[in-house]
């Protein structure tokens, strides 16, 4: 069974920075493209920046210059970087990745449980 772990949210003032990991684990053969989205309230999840296996990146244009996006394919594993964060960015941010589960199955989606990131004024 294939899991999406994120760590690294929280509080933090406007200006500061925080670090978000997600790492995939379980029955895994391939992983395509790795990313970020976020959720406001009431609204839809929307992406943030994702990563494809050949290390081609997209971003949002609301965090371009702030947020860097990296992964690590022998951990598995997706990093978001969040530099001068503003009170906007307040979010509840998902890890998704496009994960093959086994040679018998086809490329998936699959989602992390989310992490609140909070910035103060």
């Amino acid at each position: 069974q294939v899991r999406l772990v994120e760590s690294g949210g929280g509080l933090v003032q406007a200006g500061g920075s925080l670090r978000l990991s997600c790492a995939a684990s379980g029955s895994i053969v391939g992983i395509n493209a790795m990313g970020w989205y976020r959720q406001f309230p009431g609204k839809q999840r929307e992406l943030v920046a994702a990563v494809t296996s050949g290390g081609s990146i997209n971003y949002a244009d609301s965090v371009k210059g702030r947020f860097t996006i990296s992964r690590d394919n022998a951990k598995n594993t997706v990093y978001l970087q969040m530099n001068s964060l503003k009170p906007e960015d307040t979010a509840v941010y998902y890890c998704n990745a496009d994960i093959r589960p086994s040679y018998s199955r086809p490329y998936d989606q699959y989602w992390g449980q989310g992490t609140q990131v909070t910035v103060s004024s």
